[in-house]
């Protein structure tokens, strides 16, 4: 097998590039990128404005070209196909898989969309993309692709070797041969390995494996995501309402789900409220973030009236106030963690095996156990390096050690309501946490000094 060319885009290749194109250099163009990798390639387009991109990708090969599209980021891959002829970007679309180039189109308004499938010179293909655009684009439906391989349960081995080298044209990666009667419902599926084995007489139907998983057209990308993970499944067929196999969905589908789940909720835990790019408009940018710091802000306006409201023990004790950062900060670290954990058992959909009230008693526990470690910390550090009096550390430590309870216990319900409500509980892990945590770790730490230090 000839190896993979990989790039080390350099600016002096860049420039190279560029001057290339400037002077129709083609041969240059097409031998420097001979054999790269498509994704490596595409990195080097994301450098180039649209006009030299443009130029590189009508050089190339039409089925590279349409590989390199894939390998986009949605942003630029919506600028390029929209600057585009539709015939231009029909003949590319010919050349992918049904499910990539279902999911480019979307990309499209309808009428550009409409134009682009009438230039499509593969009848069949053209079919297949008009009846996935019918699908929502986060079901299994809309992520699934109709190019696979199926037998017929009456087949014997040598009408289905004959059928696989016929179908096999269309498909770039076999992973199984599922099983369908006469009516197209699914009933299973053989793997070659069988059919190789098998005498050529043998029936699909004596050989076959029933014990397949699947999933109807209008299960959530992230469910079908769970499943593949699951039980490690590198495909999965896609069957509709009465169970007839419709599409597969393979692994490299999966991974994008995952991927754009991964950064949704990274989003939502640094209070980004949608889904935005860098290169989205100041606007498009500023309408994400501002929810999220405006509640930022009420919280410290609110943090300021606690520290407003004990302003008369802060006289008394000035130390006190050295101290507020260390119990704001160490309740939103807290509240973070606890909120994180949940949030990735509730991504992964996973059941909890404990009860809650054991759930909760653990949380306590490792709570109590955080709690009782950092209070000492701090009261030694307090009394022996800072040298203030016991009675002043026994305050700071036994305030943050209320803190880290109250930010343990606020940590992981949070999430688990915010999910019950239907609100994405990775938003529970970023400045929802950390403003409430604030609030809550303020009041507590002037309360306790008001009890101990008798304000």
């Amino acid at each position: 097998m000839e190896p993979i060319k990989t790039f080390e885009l350099s600016k002096e290749y860049l420039e190279s590039l560029r001057e290339a194109i400037e002077t129709e250099n083609n041969d240059f163009i097409r031998e420097s990128l001979d054999g790269a990798n498509e994704a490596d390639v595409a990195s080097i387009l994301d450098e180039l404005n649209m006009d030299e991109a443009l130029y590189v990708l009508r050089l190339l090969d039409p089925e590279f070209s349409a590989d390199i599209l894939i390998e986009f980021d949605e942003d630029i891959l919506t600028k390029v196909i929209r600057s585009m002829e539709p015939s231009e970007l029909a003949l590319l679309i010919d050349q992918m898989e049904s499910d990539d180039a279902a999911d480019i189109l979307n990309l499209l308004p309808v009428k550009d969309r409409e134009d682009v499938i009438s230039n499509l010179q593969e009848k069949e293909k053209s079919a297949y993309i008009l009846d996935l655009l019918r699908y929502e684009e986060d079901s299994a439906g809309g992520l699934m692709a109709k190019e696979f391989i199926k037998a017929n349960q009456n087949w014997n081995v040598i009408q289905t070797i004959e059928e696989i080298r016929r179908q096999a044209e269309n498909v770039e990666k076999i992973y199984s041969i599922y099983v369908v009667d006469n009516k197209q419902h699914l009933l299973g599926r053989v793997s070659l390995k069988k059919i190789i084995l098998a005498s050529a007489n043998t029936k699909i139907a004596d050989i076959y494996e029933d014990d397949l998983i699947s999933v109807p057209t209008y299960m959530d990308e992230e469910e079908v995501a769970e499943i593949m993970r699951k039980y490690d499944l590198e495909s999965v067929p896609v069957v509709n309402v009465k169970n007839k196999l419709v599409g597969r969905i393979t692994v490299d589908d999966i991974l994008d789900v995952i991927r754009e789940q991964s950064e949704e909720d990274i989003q939502a835990m640094t209070g980004i409220s949608e889904d935005v790019e860098e290169s989205d408009s100041v606007f498009r940018l500023s309408k994400a973030r501002l929810p999220w710091l405006f509640i930022g802000v009420v919280g410290g306006l609110m943090g300021a009236q606690i520290i407003a409201f004990f302003e008369e023990g802060l006289n008394k004790v000035i130390a006190l106030a050295s101290f507020i950062p260390l119990i704001a900060a160490t309740g939103g670290n807290v509240g973070i963690q606890s909120s994180s954990l949940v949030v990735q058992t509730l991504a992964a959909k996973s059941v909890f095996e404990d009860s809650l009230a054991k759930r909760f008693l653990k949380v306590f526990l490792v709570a109590i156990v955080n709690g009782i470690a950092l209070g000492i910390f701090v009261f030694l550090v307090v009394v022996f390096i800072y040298r203030f009096e016991p009675m002043f550390g026994l305050t700071v430590g036994l305030a943050l050690f209320a803190v880290v309870l109250l930010a343990s216990f606020m940590g992981t319900m949070t999430p688990l309501i915010l999910d019950k409500i239907g609100i994405n509980p990775a938003m529970a892990s970023g400045p929802f946490i950390t403003t409430a945590n604030d609030l809550v770790g303020l009041a507590v730490y002037f309360m306790v000094a008001m009890l101990l230090l008798k304000l």
